[in-house]
């Protein structure tokens, strides 16, 4: 970890030193002044904080009080993740699914999902269905997506659904049961969250709360890619859930491909402007049919 420059140094000396928490920082991003929680965080994270480095890694991916950096979010995410910290092993592991690094990937979300993080226990169980990167075993897959999905996880619910209509009664049954076995089960000491501060109030908001709910019906979505299996879709869309604000996955059939699309909204100024929010992602506004 570089040592923090005098300009740094100073935007934290700003701050009082009584105040110089996770929470402050926490407090300051929720004022609309992501800099000043970075200035907090920095040196928080330098001394071993776990929250404040995945703080600093939500920051980066965003591009919010600093410059958008993906490798700087990996070291962050990857430093609270070897501390155990259960949303920055899920953070790392999605993003370097994106990244193409399956085998690191997985390996951080089966930590996570072995602690019960939803959206872990999603893309873990996804996989282990597929035999995508890890050896086929339906049952525990069906036990782990119905776990994120008790957990109130939208995107597994839908997996779920699916897997309802390939699954065997019997394989189903074993899953519900080991579903039980590991929510019983005590999470490992390697898993536990970091005592530091609590893991729920460390995180970093991804995008400002609506003023009001997003709307129930409307004429179009954004479409976020086109895939040859529902899994990726799916993958992609719980890696963004909590940038899109209430808005619901439909996948469209289209040939050998799966188009993941979100919606609904009211207007193609209303998509266009949920597209520009996501951005880097690839992002368009179409038609709801």
């Amino acid at each position: 970890m570089r040592l923090i420059g005098l300009f740094a140094a100073a935007m934290v000396m700003a701050v009082p030193a009584s105040a110089q928490s996770v929470r402050a920082g926490i407090d300051a991003w929720g004022a609309g002044k992501p800099e000043q929680a970075v200035a907090i965080w920095r040196p928080l994270a330098a001394r071993g904080s776990a929250d404040a480095a995945y703080n600093l890694g939500q920051a980066y991916k965003l591009g919010r009080g600093v410059p958008a950096d993906l490798a700087a979010a990996q070291r962050f995410y990857e430093q609270a993740a070897k501390a155990g910290h259960l949303e920055a092993q899920t953070s790392l592991g999605l993003l370097l699914f994106q990244n193409n690094n399956r085998t690191a990937a997985l390996r951080w979300l089966k930590q996570a999902s072995d602690a019960g993080e939803p959206r872990a226990m999603l893309v873990y169980g996804t996989a282990l269905f597929n035999g995508d990167g890890v050896p086929e075993d339906r049952v525990r897959a069906y036990a782990l997506v119905s776990r994120s999905a008790a957990q109130g996880l939208a995107p597994a619910r839908t997996t779920l659904g699916e897997m309802d209509q390939i699954i065997p009664l019997a394989e189903r049954q074993k899953g519900v049961a080991l579903a039980q076995q590991l929510a019983s089960a005590p999470a490992s000491s390697a898993a536990k969250p970091v005592k530091s501060s609590p893991v729920k109030t460390a995180s970093v908001p991804t995008t400002p709360r609506p003023a009001t709910p997003p709307p129930a019906a409307g004429a179009f979505r954004i479409q976020l890619g086109a895939f040859r299996d529902t899994a990726s879709a799916q993958r992609l869309f719980a890696s963004l859930e909590n940038r899109l604000n209430g808005a619901r996955m439909t996948l469209v059939p289209s040939g050998t491909m799966t188009r993941l699309q979100v919606g609904p909204y009211p207007t193609r100024a209303a998509a266009a402007a949920a597209c520009a929010a996501l951005k880097p992602q690839a992002c368009f506004p179409v038609a709801a049919n």
